[in-house]
């Protein structure tokens, strides 16, 4: 049986990586971007279709559904627009803090609430949710990123419990930092009186060259081992370095996690 997923955030990195996986392997894709018409590299597949959407707008939201049921009944959606926000949290602006939770939070809420309706009358359907390590061990600088992330993570684990009886299924795919352009695209924030302690940590984190970081193919064979698994398995950590940070974890605990990244970035 042909399958068609729904992506969001397919412009660059983890989301184009995966609409291009997936559409070799004889999917529908609908690859949805804020600028579909600067893309060129998704264009030459048959089988993507591209659409506009702003996750952080509610108004094109509300008919996307529609509009991609039109092209081809969606039998996975995957929640992946995102963006980084970093710097210290007393120098965010009240405008950039709402506009971080309307993006990497209520704007995957509001999609995938556009889409229950029909997976709920077919009863089936599968939401995958990309997540991130910082939603269990967050790094500095990065707290408001971080609690959107952990906020899916609970968001979905709620859901799971109301969708499952209903032949919905409800994954998360656990990234850590990736080969991609994520870090450079995001919003910087400068503080004057963090300034020492935020390059500091800064200076810290390019010192770490020895941390390998996972590309977003490998990371999208994660996400289609989750769209092809009809088991109620939730969570998917994804790749070597978020399976590292997760056995660390379990292993001493978050206390002596954040203290010995607290001795690794300060001192």
């Amino acid at each position: 049986m042909d399958k068609t997923i729904f992506i969001t955030g397919a412009s660059s990195g983890l989301g184009k990586a995966t609409a291009i996986l997936f559409a070799s392997k004889g999917w529908t894709v609908i690859a949805t971007m804020r600028y579909p018409e600067k893309e060129t590299e998704l264009t030459v597949f048959p089988n993507i279709h591209l659409l506009k959407l702003d996750i952080s707008d509610p108004k094109q939201i509300a008919g996307i559904a529609l509009e991609a049921e039109k092209i081809s009944t969606v039998d996975v959606l995957l929640n992946n627009a995102a963006y980084g926000l970093m710097g210290p949290f007393e120098g965010i602006t009240d405008e950039q803090l709402i506009q971080q939770i309307n993006t990497n939070f209520l704007g995957t809420l509001l999609v995938t609430k556009a889409f229950l309706p029909y997976f709920r009358a077919r009863k089936r359907g599968t939401v995958i949710t990309v997540t991130s390590s910082t939603a269990n061990i967050p790094y500095p600088f990065v707290s408001v990123y971080a609690a959107t992330k952990s906020a899916l993570e609970k968001w979905s684990e709620g859901m799971s419990y109301e969708l499952n009886a209903l032949g919905i299924r409800i994954k998360t795919v656990v990234p850590a930092y990736m080969q991609t352009n994520f870090g450079s695209n995001a919003q910087m924030v400068s503080y004057s009186g963090y300034q020492n302690v935020f390059t500091q940590y800064i200076t810290a984190m390019r010192a770490d060259s020895t941390t390998k970081r996972d590309v977003p193919e490998t990371i999208a064979d994660i996400v289609y081992e989750a769209a092809t698994d009809s088991r109620k398995r939730l969570h998917y950590i994804a790749g070597e370095l978020a399976n590292t940070e997760y056995d660390w974890l379990r292993k001493e605990g978050i206390e002596t996690v954040m203290d010995t990244m607290d001795h690794r970035f300060f001192g």
